[in-house]
């Protein structure tokens, strides 16, 4: 069995234009200030990292990772959610997905697709740098737009498209793995890797990578209607990254899993501050311990009704509450003494 690291918070949501959310000092401050070990750094916001520089320069890194270090926290990952978005993207989201990308790559899908992986590989080597063994993103997604079968889905188009989206993969793979990190992909809808099946279609058309693992967000599970719990045990071997994110699922007369188009406070399925969901914590850092699951888990905050500020004062106080020391001898070994051959033998009669 393994303890949790923690509690941490991934910065994405709160990271801004104003003090103290505008800079990494800012925020290292805020962060230790609410009582967080670790923080997750989203790539996208150059305030806090500069990949270019990262991917570079170790000296870069180490004044990074020193600054973190200062204010008593570690790096637990970085994230590009939105770069690996773009890896894959449907034709359909093209105009929707272009945001995400600087813009001497929009209205080009094919330089997009070329930008994400080259910015995807270079935050494997500022990972790498800065020591760390685990890293958070997205999938992308071709399929999505398929997911419910009508019209039907044509023989071979899953596999076709499962081919296609390892293919872009296996070289981003292939150079974490040159720097010791795994990739965690948080399974997600709109993503083609978004629960177990789909991640294991994945799997097999990388040929099982060793680098292609898992973040672990229950809250996604949640919304799907999935158990969360056996997830961890058909899969805790590959979840290497951790998000502590709440969520509730009230189906009603006027729909379900699909949520009518309705906002999120109006939804069947929403995302709530730790706490104020369904989500069994207790059952999950039970079952991750217990499997002795190496991750950090990080807080993503996202609330339809309380404020970001008080989601983060809760967070690390809800997160610390459930992290368990995992034990070191079994309860029931009062003398933790060494068998004795013949003691047991003469308890057996032999």
């Amino acid at each position: 069995m393994k303890t949790i690291k923690g509690p941490a918070v991934f910065l994405a949501q709160f990271a801004g234009s104003e003090a103290p959310f505008n800079s990494l000092d800012g925020m290292c401050k805020w962060a230790a200030d609410l009582g967080y070990k670790g923080i997750q750094i989203p790539t996208w916001e150059s305030g806090l990292i500069d990949i270019e520089k990262a991917a570079e320069s170790q000296t870069y890194c180490d004044e990074l990772k020193g600054k973190v270090n200062s204010y008593g926290l570690e790096i637990t990952e970085l994230s590009t959610h939105l770069q690996g978005q773009l890896v894959a993207v449907n034709p359909a989201y093209d105009t929707l997905f272009d945001g995400f990308a600087p813009d001497k790559v929009k209205g080009n899908p094919k330089a997009r697709t070329e930008w994400a992986i080259d910015f995807v590989k270079k935050s494997g080597t500022a990972s790498g740098r800065l020591g760390l063994k685990s890293h958070a993103s997205f999938s992308g997604a071709l399929l999505w737009h398929t997911i419910y079968p009508w019209p039907q889905r044509p023989q071979g188009l899953v596999e076709m498209g499962f081919e296609e989206l390892a293919k872009r993969w296996l070289p981003i793979l292939n150079h974490f793995d040159e720097h010791g990190v795994d990739v965690c992909y948080e399974l997600h809808p709109g993503e083609d890797l978004h629960d177990g099946t789909s991640f294991e279609r994945f799997l097999e058309a990388t040929g099982n990578h060793k680098r292609a693992n898992i973040l672990y967000d229950p809250s996604h599970f949640v919304l799907q209607q999935l158990d969360y719990l056996k997830f961890i045990d058909y899969y805790h071997e590959r979840i290497k990254a951790f998000h502590v994110k709440d969520a509730e699922f009230n189906a009603s007369g006027k729909q379900g899993v699909y949520g009518g188009y309705s906002n999120w406070k109006d939804r069947a399925g929403r995302f709530r501050s730790l706490g104020d969901g369904q989500v069994d914590f207790s059952g999950i850092f039970s079952k991750l311990t217990t499997y002795g699951c190496d991750v950090w888990a990080v807080m993503e905050w996202e609330c339809c009704v309380k404020s970001s500020a008080q989601g983060a004062r809760e967070g690390a106080p809800f997160i610390q509450s459930h992290i368990i020391e995992a034990a070191e001898r079994s309860f029931d070994d009062f003398a933790g003494a060494k068998p004795d051959e013949n003691y047991l033998k003469k308890i057996l009669g032999i």
